[in-house]
């Protein structure tokens, strides 16, 4: 067959892949490489198209590349060809065409193509059938790279033989196995099914390889003891841990690895240190442990967070001494550890084996007294009679401080830019930046708009070709720019620069109106200014905003405001409805202000003065409980609602955009819709009360339904202006039981910031709290987890305050949910452990909460009683104290 060059170009534009081998055939080496020529220039054609031939490109890309794995010579610009992102769409390579037109290259070429195909991390995993095929046409080793590993496990994972029986019979299992436990990332193959009777199930098969000899069993253990101590999250350890009990290590293999052992009970997740754990309490219990090792792990245990590790290892410590009483020597001092362990329980069994074990030894007595004082108040006085008078330490007489953050300050806002050319770097860069902060924008617009009413032509000169690739600039697209697909942020407004106006009008603007969503008037009274602003600039340029904040808050000075009045009156200038409205919304309300705005003498300053005073109030907020909703696979519990009111004077008095923020709105059940949050708080940045109602359902969604990230706005809310009234303090508190700890964190954030500013209602928090246990909306376990880092960072006054509020209802059992009136709420335990600790701490003499000293008189040694009975003490010891100091010295 005589193929030319135009045949075969052609029969790769209509993308007759499966003619291409024939039609390859025949040529030489320099027809092929004049060949290449022409397809790395459709290639570049259609990349030079983009999205726009997208059909053509799906069609011809499986032709172009393996016509062009054809034609080229050498091996790294043939892997460069097949690895090209632009070739792939989305599909697995053509094998078989492809060894086809590669079947006349000589073995130790095919070889390097396969190995240097296994090097490219990016396709190497969906390359493995082309690369396996070209290792064994080349009769090379199998490259053993990550990707090699990934694409070969899935290869035989799907085999339909036993996952057993397929390794035996692969030809690369002895080299490729061991790999399994080095690559970068878990293999993923490992963990798809994790049912051991399963014929595909991996670690079984691993496990028969080795009892049978086909790999080495000690290369296995080893693998997966090192990969267990490279660390990762527990899922992705556990097909490793699999594996490892599959091979039933023997006795003396443990024993061998005892070091790897002791480093994974140190610092592995609590999973895999639990089943080291119980690794080395079977060779303790053999007899394979020395007493030095075994204070060795005992140390790494102990200054472990995990309670339940903790006392396991407490557990096994009791064990061997009493089987061998001459290591208590070695062994008792490491208890030591567990002195300063959080929980007081721990506390309590380390000290009663120390004491069940002592022995005359004052070197061991000493080394124990030395770390008594770790203890809580509560077990000191019982560590002074074990170990001596040191043991209690020296008396702290300094007064307690307690240590908050430092108040938020508040962060200028940079003046805008003063050049076109400052202008047009921040508006290029915000426009093709993925975030934008609130100052950066709102210096980019102000900016926009005052060289608009400079100097236009100038500005826009500059302004083009730093927004040369927009779309809406060209031709073509910019007929879809009407005002029903809004441009994003300050494009709108740098559009108007730029002259290029909306197709048609259409309205109304493309904004969610669903009136139980706060995002509604936030986004329209946000869009409306820039509207404004936009259509201001064709029409009658503003010689600057009102609105610009003075504050990275959001906020405005109100003695600035009252400044730009000022030069907008000498300008003979009227401000812009949406601009005026928006700084309204924005100036913080100090009645210092008040003067300078009525001696305006403006209809302007006039309304700013009375916004200052009793206009500018936000809307009432109400609170309520909304019934149970009972939904087709779960059923919501009560929760609490707020609801706010009608604000008259913006009614009355703002633009249409605003009148959304100031109509009443009940509590919505669900957001349904999205957006910056942070910056749409900036539209009222002086009512967080009124914010809070808003948010509230989302922080509820954190707390009952497992939602992500609705947190996230706490701390900007805490460091926003107006009231901290009730709406605040209540989604503080259902952030606080969020289920995700980085929601958790954030209402910490909060809480820590309304304590620095001293703005925290401790009594208002606490009872939010019992209420929202109540209801079931927060749970305990979350609570305390959130508390309990409060108190960490230094806080305990403060976190004991919101705890005493909150402690009657949950010991009378109004707080548990339960109705029992018991006190036996999961977690309550948990919370009165804080509280004890709390009031050790910060030394807090306040009187004790109701229900306190039943609940430290009850039967048993439950934890509710135990911690109760502690506060109780904590308390009692406190205001003994504080008695004594307050009697005065004769």
């Amino acid at each position: 067959m005589n193929t030319t060059h135009d045949d075969l170009l052609v029969a790769v534009r209509e993308g007759r892949t499966a003619e291409l081998p024939t039609l390859l055939g025949p040529l030489d080496r320099d027809r092929r490489k004049a060949l290449l020529a022409g397809l790395k220039e459709l290639r570049g054609e259609l990349r030079a198209a983009g999205w726009a031939r997208w059909q053509e490109r799906d069609l011809m890309n499986p032709a172009l590349l393996v016509a062009g794995a054809g034609c080229h010579t050498g091996a790294a610009a043939a892997a460069a060809w097949l690895g090209a992102r632009d070739l792939r769409s989305w599909r697995q390579l053509p094998t078989d065409l492809l060894l086809d037109v590669l079947a006349d290259r000589d073995p130790k070429w095919l070889g390097d193509l396969a190995h240097r195909l296994a090097a490219r991390s990016a396709t190497a995993e969906q390359d493995y059938p082309l690369i396996s095929a070209l290792v064994r046409l080349a009769g090379c080793p199998m490259p053993t790279t990550d990707g090699c590993v990934e694409g070969w496990a899935a290869a035989v994972g799907a085999s339909r033989a036993p996952l057993a029986t397929a390794l035996r019979e692969d030809p690369y299992a002895t080299a490729l196995v061991p790999r399994l436990f080095e690559t970068a990332e878990p293999v993923r193959a490992l963990a798809g099914r994790c049912d051991p009777d399963h014929p595909h199930h991996w670690p079984a098969a691993l496990a028969a390889l080795a009892e049978d000899g086909h790999v080495d069993r000690a290369a296995l253990l080893d693998g997966c003891t090192a990969r267990l101590l490279r660390g990762g999250k527990p899922a992705q350890l556990k097909p490793y841990q699999a594996v490892l009990q599959g091979l039933r290590p023997t006795g003396a293999e443990e024993g061998e690895r005892a070091a790897d052992w002791i480093a994974l009970t140190a610092d592995a997740p609590s999973p895999v240190a639990g089943q080291a754990q119980q690794t080395l309490a079977r060779l303790a219990a053999a007899g394979r442990l020395t007493p030095r090792l075994l204070a060795e792990m005992s140390a790494a245990a102990l200054f472990r967070p995990e309670k339940k590790l903790v006392r396991a290892q407490l557990v096994l410590l009791g064990k061997e001494l009493r089987r061998d009483p001459s290591a208590a020597p070695e062994l008792l001092p490491v208890l030591g550890d567990a002195f300063g362990h959080p929980d007081t329980d721990i506390q309590e069994r380390a000290l009663n084996l120390a004491a069940a074990h002592l022995t005359d030894d004052p070197a061991l007595r000493a080394a124990l007294a030395d770390q008594a004082p770790l203890l809580s108040p509560a077990h000191r006085g019982r560590a002074a009679e074990l170990f001596g008078a040191s043991a209690t330490g020296a008396e702290d007489t300094e007064p307690y401080q307690e240590i908050l953050p430092p108040p938020p300050v508040p962060v200028p806002v940079a003046p805008a830019p003063e050049t076109v050319a400052e202008t047009v770097e921040l508006v290029a860069a915000l426009v093709n930046s993925r975030t934008v902060n609130l100052d950066e924008f709102e210096r980019a617009l102000d900016g926009l708009v005052r060289h608009s009413h400079r100097d236009r032509a100038a500005l826009a000169e500059a302004l083009g070709p730093a927004l040369a690739g927009r779309w809406w600039l060209d031709p073509e697209d910019s007929r879809y720019y009407t005002t029903s697909v809004q441009l994003p942020g300050l494009e709108q407004v740098a559009a108007a620069v730029l002259g290029a106006r909306p197709a048609r009008e259409v309205h109304p603007p493309h904004v969610s109106r669903r009136s139980d969503c706060h995002h509604t008037g936030l986004r329209l009274a946000h869009h409306a200014r820039l509207t404004e602003a936009a259509r201001r600039i064709t029409d009658r340029p503003l010689p600057f905003l009102l609105a610009t904040p003075t504050a990275q808050t959001g906020s405005l000075d109100p003695e600035v405001l009252v400044a730009r009045l000022a030069e907008y009156h000498r300008l003979g200038e009227s401000p812009a409805p949406a601009d005026f409205a928006q700084a309204l919304l924005r100036v913080r309300r100090d009645p210092a202000a008040v003067p300078g705005a009525a001696a305006l003498g403006t209809p302007e300053g006039d309304r700013l003065a009375a916004w200052l005073g009793r206009g500018g109030e936000g809307a009432p907020v109400t609170r309520r409980v909304a019934p149970a909703m009972g939904y087709r696979y779960t059923e919501e519990p009560e929760r609490i609602v707020l609801d706010t009111g009608a604000r008259p004077e913006v009614l009355r008095d703002f633009p249409n955009p605003f009148r959304e923020l100031a109509r009443p709105r009940d509590a919505a059940e669900r957001c349904w819709d999205s957006g910056d949050d942070l910056a749409l708080i900036a539209v009222l940045p002086e009512d967080r009360e009124t914010l809070s109602a808003w948010w509230l359902p989302a922080l509820t969604a954190c707390a009952v339904h497992g939602g992500r990230g609705g947190a996230a706005v706490l701390p900007r809310l805490a460091a926003a202006g107006g009231p901290a009234g009730p709406a605040l303090h209540l989604v503080i508190a259902v952030g606080l039981g969020a289920r995700h700890p980085e929601d958790r964190l954030t209402a910490v954030d909060a809480l820590l910031t309304l304590a620095a500013r001293g703005e925290l209602d401790g009594v208002r928090l606490g009872t939010d709290l019992a209420e929202l246990l109540g209801l079931g909306t927060v749970k305990s376990n979350r609570l305390a987890d959130s508390l309990r880092t409060a108190a960490a960072t230094g806080a305990h006054a403060t976190t004991w305050a919101v705890l005493a509020a909150a402690l009657p209802a949950l010991l009378t059992g109004t707080g548990t949910g339960t109705g029992t009136g018991t006190g036996t709420g999961v977690g309550t335990g948990e919370l009165l452990a804080l509280a004890a600790d709390c009031v050790e701490q910060s030394g807090a003499a306040s009187p004790e909460p109701a229900g306190l000293a039943a609940a430290a008189a009850g039967n048993g040694r439950s934890r509710l009683v135990t911690q109760s009975a502690r506060l109780h003490e904590a308390l009692r010891r406190n205001r003994r104290a504080a008695d004594a100091r307050a009697v005065p010295r004769t």
